[in-house]
């Protein structure tokens, strides 16, 4: 399998692979290639992998000096796997890489129309189907997945895996960049904030997650010293609470459908302040809780999340880990709390 995570995170893919029992036996920019011995059920545990945000299930690799070598192999491979199947629907065709190693995107851009221009002259039919993106949600996917590990150097894979993470569009009204990292929750979690909904945003300021929900017409409480800014700063669905988020908690029988959470804290402090009595007490439907992890052993500290007894494990269903693409030192976790 092909596993790839954001760059700069290899190192940590790597950990939380051979943690899983998976030795790598390639690592590149961006990506990590791990034997997998019993693939099926591996698979039904990819939802677990936190930094991996796509995973190529059976991938081929391929070589190539030009754009059109490159382009004639991935269509030789796709027209072979295509014998037997038939596409009636939109399927997925995506060409990822590395933005960070110079040059590959033109590569990547010249081999993806020349590929399209052979499929278009073959089976146009196909062609017109295809999508150039990843579908939005985590889950197993069939399309074609193709990823440039070098200018001349390919993995292809009919099947992947999805761990949800997506690059997401900015809104000028949003006061922070971390508007970027809730929008992008809401799809690793399946859903978002609903009209009438109410939400808890601890440590709001200056207001990214709260502007966010509002948005949606959902009714915010933001927990914060400090001000709130853009189009969180006097919106009418927008509460703010000056007042410290560790010390704050509801009314007696107010149950918030959603907590937001996203502290620049050590992450234990926050899962024995927050997490434990919001989660306990059952005074959310929902979370989504950042955890920063700059100064602490983020495989640890996975562990101690999944670990039996947590808060987590007591607590949650359908929890999800993610590294997502607008993290850095972090990671997101979301989740529905257990009646």
């Amino acid at each position: 399998m092909l596993f790839i995570c954001q760059h700069g995170y290899e190192a940590l893919l790597e950990r939380e692979l051979a943690s899983a029992g998976l030795l790598v036996r390639e690592r590149g920019p961006g990506w990590a290639a791990a034997e997998v011995e019993g693939a099926d059920k591996i698979v039904q545990s990819l939802d677990e992998f936190c930094f991996a945000s796509l995973t190529l299930l059976a991938p081929r690799e391929l070589k190539g000096e030009s754009v059109n070598q490159l382009a004639q192999q991935l269509a030789e491979f796709l027209f072979e796997s295509l014998r037997g199947e038939r596409l009636e629907a939109a399927w997925p065709c995506v060409f990822q890489l590395v933005p960070e190693v110079p040059g590959l995107g033109r590569r990547a851009s010249g081999v993806e129309k020349a590929f399209g221009e052979l499929l278009q002259k073959k089976l146009a039919r196909v062609a017109r189907l295809a999508v150039p993106e990843l579908p939005r949600g985590p889950g197993r996917v069939r399309g074609l997945f193709v990823f440039f590990a070098d200018f001349g150097r390919v993995f292809v894979a009919r099947e992947a895996w999805l761990g949800g993470q997506r690059r997401m569009a900015d809104d000028e009204r949003a006061p922070s960049r971390s508007y970027l990292k809730i929008e992008e929750a809401y799809v690793v979690l399946g859903r978002e904030p609903q009209p009438d909904e109410t939400v808890c945003d601890l440590g709001a300021a200056p207001g990214g997650w709260s502007f966010s929900a509002a948005k949606r017409g959902a009714r915010v409480v933001a927990v914060d010293n400090g001000p709130l800014k853009g189009g969180a700063l006097d919106h009418p669905l927008i509460k703010h609470r000056r007042e410290d988020a560790f010390k704050f908690t509801p009314k007696d029988g107010e149950v918030f459908d959603w907590l937001f959470c996203d502290l620049v804290e050590e992450p234990h402090h926050v899962m024995q302040n927050i997490v434990t009595p919001w989660l306990g007490r059952g005074w959310c439907r929902r979370f989504v809780v950042n955890l920063k992890f700059g100064h602490v052993d983020s495989l640890a500290l996975l562990a101690e999340i999944r670990a039996k007894g947590s808060p987590f494990d007591e607590h949650a269903d359908n929890l999800r880990i993610r590294h997502l693409y607008h993290d850095r030192e972090e990671i997101t976790l979301v989740g529905t709390v257990r009646p």
